[in-house]
């Protein structure tokens, strides 16, 4: 799948190709996630991350894809990874956009836009009914986008988890 978008917006001009990530794109699309990770102030290893690629490129109809945004002159600026589930209070396959980054000098020029278009037009393929994501509190920039695009903010959970303890 290949989706082009052009735009010229915030000085940032030029245009993007979102494609699903396949095994020759691990090497740039690897320092996206490392920076993804750190702007959230966790480590994982990147023999772990690659591991998580490969198993979204081994089986995306089963897992979810990762969708890769390349500038006009086709280096990585961008990416975001769509997992699949179901919502039972809906009865309805979801895609859970798990993560959306851009690099810095990307940022302001629709590429955001552009992959998640290319995230709902994967959910539609699937069948998901949804595609919801979350974002940290404090990511004004972020939610400023999600607020333009029209996306529905959800008040009414609380997220929770627990670590799950080796046997």
């Amino acid at each position: 799948m290949l989706r082009m978008a052009s735009f010229g917006v915030g000085g940032w001009e030029g245009s993007v190709k979102i494609v699903v990530v396949g095994y020759d794109d691990l090497p740039e699309l690897l320092p996206l996630v490392r920076a993804y990770c750190d702007f959230y102030e966790v480590a994982p290893a990147d023999e772990a991350l690659l591991a998580l690629s490969r198993a979204l490129i081994a089986d995306p109809a089963r897992e979810g894809v990762q969708v890769l945004a390349r500038d006009g002159a086709g280096a990585a600026v961008g990416f975001a990874t769509l997992y699949w589930t179901w919502q039972t209070l809906d009865a309805t396959r979801v895609g859970i956009m798990n993560d959306l980054y851009v690099a810095a000098e990307a940022r302001g020029g629709g590429v955001a836009g552009a992959l998640i278009a290319a995230c709902l037009e994967h959910c539609r393929e699937h069948g998901a009914t949804q595609l919801v994501w979350q974002t940290a509190n404090d990511n004004r920039r972020a939610r400023a986008l999600y607020d333009r695009l029209g996306a529905t903010r959800e008040d009414r959970w609380l997220d929770y988890w627990l670590p799950v303890e080796p046997a």
